[in-house]
């Protein structure tokens, strides 16, 4: 198993209850695929850089997490499809 992090940003005008189901939703969909969270954390509201899709600012996750590659690209592609999410990275952590 590989170590990966990952950050995405989560449209702001959610509330606290739907941005946690999007977060339990990636957090399960990693466990779901053989994987495991080692890291889950919240970097809240924060203002962008630039405008994405409309908003100025948007709720901040950053989280780490051990997998395969299947792992890793079954997240990117729900990312991908999943409209709450403004924008995501996926990277694989040097060995």
């Amino acid at each position: 198993m590989r170590a990966y992090e990952v950050l995405y940003i989560i449209r702001p005008e959610l509330d606290e209850e739907q941005t946690n189901n999007v977060m339990e939703k990636f957090k399960s969909l990693i466990e779901n695929n053989g994987g495991e969270i080692t890291k889950l954390d919240k970097w809240g509201k924060r203002k962008l850089a630039y405008e994405i899709k409309h908003s100025r600012e948007g709720f901040y996750v950053l989280m780490e997490f051990n997998g395969g590659a299947g792992t890793s690209a079954e997240l990117d592609r729900v990312f991908r499809i999943t409209d709450e999410v403004l924008k995501h990275m996926i990277l694989r952590e040097e060995e």
